[in-house]
């Protein structure tokens, strides 16, 4: 009998000898009594999962490979936003491949993020250039989501003084996603969208903003200054939803009067993936800085005076404002925007020159070949996309699609026809030999020089761009491969990422991402595919969403899912939406309270805000428990209003809460509904679920209980979960069938969110099964009991369950140590640095705390290692509270120390530079180094700068 390996023993962290070693230090007598000891038994699961048994990676993989075969990976001339791309094997292989960039989290630790923070710099530059604005953030979700920010921004920025202001135009010539989001985002704010043609709108003061498309959806370009003047005759901010390679030939929005500037990065190197995920970008003026969505990365200096990169003013992060939130972004797509910016480094202003000619070159030559053939382009003037009239959109589909083709079916006799980067001569001959062979026309093939001869390529002066771009330097050192590897190489060595240790961040998940898991996303016939294919060429990913769907449904004991929410903010968005759906369905529009524990992340009270929702918050106890007393009286309170409860559970303090069905039943009595919150489901699975606790719809972080990695702030992807009676309201979208009977509208662009990283989770439920994934659980669980073990003769455990235990997390308070020692929680979290670790989650949900996950994908030797330098800083210090070390200037106070600063000339610190950097004998063998020191938060944010730096601040650097 042939014994497979179990893809289980490769995810797991501990060994069966380790697990008994850990149970003993723990106190437990087996695995099976810590779970009992931790999870009530009222919530327990009567049954185990009933999912097929786990599969090793080599027949998951073989079988995937049969599956892919079912997608048909035709050449998609759709355009609306997605084009085909060539992404340079360079970058493929260095970043999209690589888990020393995608195992990375958001750069919140700055002085181990400096590779990825200056990637996104660059990004922010690309943007800034290509659009003419003066600040762009450092990416969003997708395109149609950054035009609902934009909107929303612009909503705030006219209300601010509560003027009631609440229309806006949107043309018709935007994308119809955009359309649709922009109208699913508009109605919880009471936002009345007018849709028409910008070119007869009667625009007046009751307008605070407007969107337009630029090139148009059917690919024309049209001259809006004359509309952009009205607009700000009337006081209206005006955005730009702009094609980002077409601004390398055309006149950027920035210089015909632009007020926000949005779009996709997509086609900078990104492949299409079924729609994602791909990096959004969004652009504005100085003076709107503060409310812009999202990060901005800027330049700040170290403690040495160094040049170092930090996410600037990351306080007016509008997550972080809660309930004052104008939007509720948290993760977004910062692998992704790296890999759109390195394009831009590869290929250089010259080089994006080149292929955006090329691609217009070959649009030229298309609709001159058509013109012989006698068919009519509507476009005057156009970058890349052709509207040709027909006689039959039906019969060109009939032999298209017979060749392997798509084209955008616009009208019965209207087809459009969008060239990419990829498009080469023979491509633009096999379409026009479609549409001779749908008129019954001959069409003599040309060679390639014949074909693109004497095609004019240049806009006339009011579209052709004059002003330069890319000047950095940055843009013009790199474009040999050898350059370009070890730039990537060097940027990536700044980095701490899984590769170099485990990340402990509590809330956060920062689990194994399997090789095996993300090898698929990069596969042709997942990669090369359009959002927007009939679903018969995509038999292959269909039945890879129903298999997920149904696996997160056992998993969480609902009845539907959706999984169009392309980020855990966007889930938490579309479940309440969902919530606000079906109240207004059933005639209680008026329940629009949403309860809230005072612990809960930033994004729950954002997301209810934007859900139309008002607050109110819910105390928590001494224990971090949701305090009943207060909950049943403002859910009394409220009972005529009650829209929707939002908890987190386990909850952000790390505890399964006893009382748990029972908060829900007070919930459901007072008329409203509860949403879970699922970024702690990873202690979850298989044991309990949220069906289980009460709930009736959950958001899942894929990105963390499900193994999408986090790409140092994205991607991320967040389905939502529902019991029966919410099922009918889950989200649909304008050009694909999704959702229920009674659809709210789309909450992402793409019908399935970002569809090709949907592979990875389910990869991952495949090669676990039920009973691997419900050890997983039990496993996270171990390793948290297993470390607060360790650590709590040492620190202060400050929440625990009924029985002592902690779930997946727990949090140690550091505040007694400011009295003591004077140091601050931010001194530990940078110590650790000097120990090659990442710190836990500063600060969260209480300050001066730090909250530690460990995951179950640790072994006991890291775990070891990680509870060794947490022990070695406490003893660092009692140093200091012995007197044996200075309050001011000690080895936390100065952390972390860089290794120019150990090796520098002068030394004058009265703590030896062996004891700063090689504090525990491991250092020695394997040490990383921090590549700044501490970082000036306060002068980063004092002068603002989120563009590459001039090359003079370089050379400075050096000479210093």
């Amino acid at each position: 009998m042939i014994h497979e390996e179990q893809f289980a023993s490769r995810h797991l962290g501990p060994n069966p000898a380790e697990t008994r070693e850990m149970l003993d230090v723990v106190g437990s007598k087996s695995l099976d009594d810590l779970i009992d000891e931790t999870i009530p038994r009222s919530i327990r699961l009567k049954n185990p999962l009933n999912l097929p048994a786990g599969i090793s990676e080599h027949r998951f993989l073989e079988s995937l490979r049969k599956t892919a075969k079912k997608n048909k990976t035709f050449r998609s001339y759709i355009g609306l936003g997605y084009y085909d791309t060539i992404t340079p094997p360079v970058i493929q292989r260095n970043i999209l491949e690589n888990p020393g960039w995608y195992t990375q989290y958001t750069p919140y630790q700055a002085e181990v993020a400096q590779g990825r923070l200056e990637g996104l710099l660059n990004f922010q530059t690309m943007v800034m250039d290509l659009t003419k604005m003066d600040v762009a953030n450092a990416s969003l979700l997708d395109e149609a989501t950054a035009a609902a920010e934009a909107m929303s921004m612009a909503y705030h920025i006219a209300n601010k003084g509560a003027s009631g202001i609440n229309r806006f135009f949107v043309s018709e010539k935007c994308f119809p996603q955009t359309i649709n989001v922009l109208k699913t985002r508009a109605q919880p704010l009471n936002i009345t969208l007018v849709v028409g043609d910008h070119a007869t709108v009667p625009l007046d003061k009751s307008f605070f903003g407007a969107i337009l498309q630029y090139p148009a959806d059917d690919g024309a370009v049209l001259d809006y200054r004359g509309f952009v003047q009205q607009a700000h005759e009337h006081g209206a901010l005006v955005v730009v939803s702009a094609d980002l390679l077409s601004l390398v030939l055309l006149t950027p929005p920035g210089e015909f009067g632009a007020d926000i500037v949005v779009g996709s990065s997509q086609r900078f190197g990104v492949p299409l993936g079924f729609g994602g995920p791909h990096a959004a970008y969004f652009a504005t003026k100085n003076e709107y800085i503060r409310h812009m969505p999202g990060r901005i990365i800027g330049v700040s200096v170290d403690a040495q005076g160094n040049k170092a990169y930090r996410m600037t003013l990351q306080t007016r992060e509008q997550h972080i404002r809660r309930e004052k939130a104008t939007s509720n972004i948290c993760t977004a797509q910062a692998l992704l925007a790296n890999i759109a910016a390195m394009y831009g480094v590869y290929h250089g202003p010259e080089g994006l020159a080149r292929i955006a000619s090329n691609v217009h070159a070959a649009a030229v030559a298309l609709e001159r070949e058509l013109k012989k053939l006698g068919y009519l382009q509507a476009n005057e003037f156009y970058f890349d996309t052709l509207k040709v009239k027909v006689n039959s959109a039906e019969r060109i589909r009939e032999v298209a699609e017979a060749e392997g083709i798509n084209f955008r079916y616009i009208a019965k006799n209207w087809v459009g026809v969008s060239l990419d980067e990829t498009t080469l001569p023979e491509d633009v001959q096999a379409i026009v030999s479609i549409f001779a062979t749908a008129s019954k026309q001959n069409y003599r093939l040309n060679g390639a020089e014949e074909l693109f001869a004497g095609t004019h390529t240049e806009f006339p002066r009011q579209f052709a761009r004059t002003s330069s771009f890319l000047t950095h330097p940055i843009f013009h050192q790199h474009h040999s491969e050898s350059e370009m590897m070890r730039y990537l190489k060097a940027l990536e060595n700044k980095d701490l990422s899984l590769t170099h240790s485990m990340i402990p961040l509590g809330s956060c998940t920062m689990k194994l991402n399997a090789a095996s898991e993300l090898m698929p996303i990069t596969w042709q016939e997942f990669s090369a595919i359009h959002p927007f294919v009939p679903l018969d060429q995509v038999e292959g990913y269909l039945g890879i969403f129903k298999e997920l769907e149904d696996q997160l449904c056992e998993i969480t004991g609902f009845k539907a899912c959706s999984l169009q929410p392309n980020s855990g903010a966007q889930g938490e968005y579309s479940g309440l939406m969902v919530i606000r759906a079906y109240h207004r369905d059933r005639g209680e529009a008026h329940r629009n309270v949403a309860l809230i524990p005072q612990s809960a992340h930033g994004t729950n009270p954002a997301s209810a805000v934007m859900a139309g929702m008002s607050v109110v918050v819910v105390k928590c106890d001494s224990q971090g428990n949701i305090d009943l007393t207060d909950l049943r009286a403002k859910a009394e309170m409220h009972k005529k209003d009650l829209s929707a409860l939002i908890v987190t559970y386990p909850s952000t303090h790390g505890v399964f809460e006893e009382s748990i069905r029972e908060i829900c039943e007070v919930i459901h009595q007072h008329g409203g509904q509860v949403y879970m919150d699922g970024a702690n489901l990873n202690a979850q699975v298989g044991l309990t679920s949220p069906a289980s606790i009460g709930a009736d719809v959950c958001h899942i972080n894929l990105h963390k209980t499900f193994s999408i990695p986090h790409g140092g702030g994205g991607p991320g992807m967040g389905p939502i979960c529902v019991a029966k009676h919410l099922a009918p309201y889950l989200p649909g979208h304008p050009l694909t069938k999704t959702g229920g009977e009674k659809a709210i509208g789309a909450v992402s662009a793409a019908p399935w969110g970002s569809s090709s990283i949907l592979l990875i989770s389910y990869g991952y439920n495949k090669m676990l099964g039920g009973h691997g994934a419900t050890e997983a659980t039990m496993y996270a669980i171990l390793n948290a009991n297993y470390l607060m073990a360790r650590l709590q003769k040492y620190y202060t455990v400050l929440y625990r369950g009924a029985n002592g235990r902690c779930a997946h997390e727990f949090i140690l308070d550091m505040r007694e140590f400011k009295q003591s020692a004077s140091i601050e929680v931010e001194d530990i979290a940078k110590r650790l640095m000097d120990y090659g670790f990442h710190a836990p989650t500063v600060s969260f949900p209480v300050a001066g705390t730090l909250m530690i996950e460990p995951t179950e994908s640790e072994s006991k030797a890291e775990l070891d290692r990680f509870s060794d330098a947490l022990i070695s800083i406490r003893k660092e210090i009692q140093e200091i509270i012995d007197g044996k070390a200075d309050k001011k200037d000690n080895v936390l106070k100065n952390a972390p120390h860089t290794i120019r600063e150990a090796m520098g000339e002068n030394w004058n610190h009265p703590y030896s530079r062996y004891k700063a950097v090689f504090p525990l004998m491991y250092l020695r063998e394997n040490k990383f180094w921090p590549s700044v020191g501490r970082i000036d938060n306060a002068y980063g944010d004092r002068n603002i700068m989120c563009a590459c730096p001039p090359l003079e601040s370089y050379a400075e650097e050096v000479a210093s």
